[in-house]
C-alpha cells in the first residue's frame, strides 16, 4: 500500500505538513501505542483495575483529540486481556482513569469474565490436545514407515 501512496504524495505537499504538524501522536496512534501510552498514565490501566462504565467518556475528557476507534480498540484489548479478566472475576469496585474506587462490580459482570476465562481455558486446553495428538499420530506414521522398510529390506535380501 506504500507504493501506491508514494505516488500520491508529490500532489499535495502543501497540505500535508500542516495535519502532520496538528496531529503528529494521534496519525501514528496505534491501539497498541495507546494502551501503553494509558497504562503509563493512568494507574487504572497500569494495575488492570476494573474500569469504571463510561471509562471511554473520562478518556475523550482528558484526551480530546483521541481518536474514538483506536481508543475503542484499546480499550478492548485491555480488557480481554487475561490479567484484566482475572482481576475483574474477582474484583468488588471499578476505578476511574486516577484509580479511585467508583461504583461495585455486579455479579454479572463478574460471571461474564469467568465464562470468558473457561472458555479461553477450554480452547487452550483443547489446542494443546490437538497438538498432542497429532504429534503422537506423526510418530505412529514414522514408526509405521519404519517398520515398512525394515520389511522390504528384509525381503529384498531374501530374493
Amino acid at each position: 500500500m506504500k507504493s501506491m501512496n508514494t505516488s500520491l504524495t508529490p500532489q499535495p505537499p502543501a497540505t500535508e505538513p500542516a495535519t502532520a504538524a496538528s496531529a503528529p501522536a494521534t496519525a501514528a496512534l496505534t491501539p497498541r501505542s495507546l494502551l501503553k501510552q494509558l497504562q503509563t498514565q493512568f494507574p487504572a490501566f497500569r494495575d488492570f483495575l476494573p474500569l469504571a462504565i463510561g471509562i471511554d467518556k473520562q478518556l475523550l475528557a482528558v484526551m480530546p483529540d483521541l481518536d474514538r476507534k483506536v481508543m475503542r480498540t484499546a480499550l478492548g484489548i485491555h480488557t480481554g486481556s487475561l490479567r484484566y479478566l482475572k482481576v475483574m472475576e474477582k474484583a468488588k469496585v471499578r476505578h476511574d482513569l486516577d484509580g479511585k474506587p467508583g461504583a461495585e462490580v455486579t455479579d454479572t459482570h463478574r460471571a461474564h469474565a469467568t465464562q470468558v476465562l473457561q472458555e479461553r481455558y477450554k480452547k487452550e486446553a483443547d489446542r494443546k490436545k490437538a497438538e498432542r495428538e497429532a504429534k503422537a499420530a506423526e510418530e505412529a506414521a514414522r514408526v509405521r514407515a519404519d517398520k515398512l522398510n525394515q520389511l522390504a529390506a528384509k525381503f529384498s535380501k531374501k530374493g
